[in-house]
């Protein structure tokens, strides 16, 4: 089974309006609710594509109930831990530019905590559970890591899509695969790139310090997926740029759900370009028929 985390989900408020003027009433074009979280858009990406998984993760008050009621009319599965504080709200207000207004997280107490790191305790070695995303202020600081453990002790399988020190101190783990951006890569290793081949030590750093896998997503340069056999590139798919909110996820719901039907990477890297691109050129997350659509288009070659 696969296992998504999302330690702080949202609602994302999505809203259209033609000119923001500060300090009067301004009315909307059009509005959206929508589920969001980085952990919740992967199983929500899974599901499309024919791959179940489960979402866990902290939610609570209306917000999580809407959440929720979601995800089950999508039937994807949940097992959120239900926790006192209400869910946040995420405003993107999209208007001549694009403002973002994201709502600090709820405090979790130490019992909800807890409960969480007892649903871990049932994995097995077949499981893979996906880390993604931020953590809520209130929680410590290695909560990440804490949960890495105990994945580890149930021989489990995991990735981990976060930044920073969080990202570092868990590559020695072994993750299956990490997915940091040509910024969030340049950023760990304190650098920066010019050029693709500039990117090509620091990928191959990721695996060597343990990352049995790793993809660098370029933007509008395509993609990098690094093995310990060899580095793959992903060719560019053309249509409007529509959205860049979950095109990471789906990226990695698309490796993860083939790789673990397959066990081939370069496969599982088609399906990750496909599914990543296909959210990119929607209003919300891609559908599953423009991502097959999607598939026959992707071209890898070996570098």
């Amino acid at each position: 089974m696969i296992y998504t985390i999302t330690l702080n989900p949202s609602i994302d408020y999505i809203v259209h309006i033609d000119e923001v003027n500060l300090g009067k009433l301004n009315r909307m074009k059009s509005d959206l609710k929508l589920p969001g979280g980085k952990g919740i858009n992967v199983s929500r990406i899974l599901k499309r594509i024919g791959i179940e998984s489960t979402a866990l993760g902290f939610i609570g008050g209306f917000t999580g109930n809407f959440i929720n009621d979601w995800l089950h009319k999508e039937k994807v599965a949940t097992d959120f831990v239900s926790i006192a504080a209400d869910t946040r709200i995420n405003i993107k207000l999209k208007s001549t530019v694009e403002t973002e207004i994201n709502g600090a997280g709820p405090i979790i107490l130490e019992a909800e905590m807890t409960q969480l790191k007892n649903q871990l305790s049932h994995l097995t070695a077949e499981d893979v559970v996906i880390l993604s995303g931020s953590t809520p202020a209130a929680l410590e600081k290695g909560f990440y890591g804490e949960l890495i453990a105990l994945i580890k002790q149930c021989n489990a399988q995991f990735v981990i899509d976060t930044t920073g020190a969080d990202l570092k101190n868990a590559l020695p783990h072994k993750p299956l695969l990490v997915k940091p951006n040509n910024h969030e890569l340049a950023e760990l290793y304190q650098t920066s790139f010019q050029t693709v081949d500039d990117i090509l030590p620091y990928g191959k750093s990721l695996l060597k310090t343990g990352a049995q896998y790793a993809i660098v997503s370029m933007a509008g340069d395509g993609a990098l997926l690094f093995t310990n056999q060899a580095v793959y590139r992903s060719n560019i798919l053309k249509r409007p740029l529509k959205n860049s909110v979950g095109a990471g996820d789906s990226m990695i719901a698309g490796f993860v759900g083939k790789f673990v039907e397959t066990n081939d990477p370069v496969e599982a890297f088609k399906w990750s370009v496909a599914s990543g691109s296909a959210t990119a050129f929607s209003d919300d997350l891609a559908s599953g028929d423009f991502i097959n659509e999607l598939l026959h288009e992707v071209e890898i070659e070996q570098l």
